[in-house]
């Protein structure tokens, strides 16, 4: 017999803190390529 409260119980589960960051992969990441992207342009630039 399985007791009705036991699975409310067991979804109120913390978040884990990977799980709070895979949501912002998506906008994070292209913006670290653009920056890289632009450091690099910059340099090379710079040293031609």
């Amino acid at each position: 017999m399985t007791h009705p409260h036991a699975t409310a119980a067991a979804d109120a589960h913390p978040e884990d803190s990977t799980e709070a960051i895979v949501r912002y992969i998506p906008v994070v990441l292209p913006l670290v390529g653009a920056v890289l992207m632009f450091l690099l342009a910059f340099i090379a630039v710079y040293l031609a």
